[in-house]
């Protein structure tokens, strides 16, 4: 399994190495990015549709937050700078069996609440009525806000299945406050209550640990294939 640390020099070149990584799954070799990005508020395909729209990234930038378009779909993230993000890419052309869509998620899900579980954090499945990025695959504080969310892209060859972690409480109430701004000139409902975080479900307050225990999570799991091959890229996290 090829492991990817640290992060491009700007949101576009980090999308590039992401990409280059499910590149090479579909060619056969698993990969693997656990890692902080840039400032900024990535938007879905449907979010670009909306008529608020380009209110919506205006809004981002006057809050210091890079709007950057993403290829998928799912609704506007913000990632304000210890937000922890994850891509597993997981080879599909050969004749292993990788799962179904639904198992690659079950097991993504599984795999982030027993990496946060171990760091101490209380979290379950689910996440509140309103919340940023609403999905069936989402992670959240027992009793409280939502602090991870989680999506797949799947085409002939490889799958990529990704998500963000909330790890600060400083994290929080930036997104709470960009995504309340967003949201609202889209017209999506949203209530800044429900972004939880790692820190308020009793785990760490700094990006590294979270990071570095999901990295393991996900090497240790059978379908990364063995050993890490450890790469970086222009810094590391």
């Amino acid at each position: 399994m090829r492991v990817l640390r640290g992060r491009g020099h700007s949101p576009e070149a980090d999308r590039e190495h992401t990409a280059t990584l499910l590149a090479s799954a579909g060619d056969g070799t698993p990969g693997l990015r656990v890692w902080t990005p840039h400032r900024q508020v990535a938007f879905g395909r449907r979010d670009a549709r909306e008529p608020g729209f380009e209110r919506a990234k205006r809004v981002a930038t006057d809050r210091g937050f890079t709007p950057i378009e993403r290829d998928v779909g799912g609704r506007a993230v913000a990632y304000p700078g210890d937000t922890v993000a994850f891509a597993h890419a997981i080879p599909l052309g050969d004749d292993r069996d990788r799962g179904s869509i639904a198992e690659r998620y079950e097991r993504a899900t599984e795999t982030v609440i027993e990496a946060l579980r171990d760091l101490g954090a209380d979290v379950t499945r689910g996440e509140p009525p309103e919340s940023f990025c609403p999905g069936d695959h989402s992670v959240r504080v027992a009793g409280g806000g939502k602090v991870a969310g989680i999506a797949q892209r799947v085409r002939g060859d490889a799958a990529l299945v990704a998500g963000c972690l909330v790890v600060t409480r400083g994290d929080a109430r930036d997104i709470a406050d960009v995504t309340a701004g967003v949201y609202g000139a889209i017209d999506l409902p949203f209530d800044p209550e429900t972004v939880g975080s790692v820190a308020e479900a009793g785990g760490p307050d700094r990006p590294k640990p979270v990071a570095r225990t999901l990295e393991e999570a996900f090497v240790d799991d059978p379908w990364g294939d063995g050993d890490p091959q450890i790469d970086r890229i222009d810094r590391d996290d």
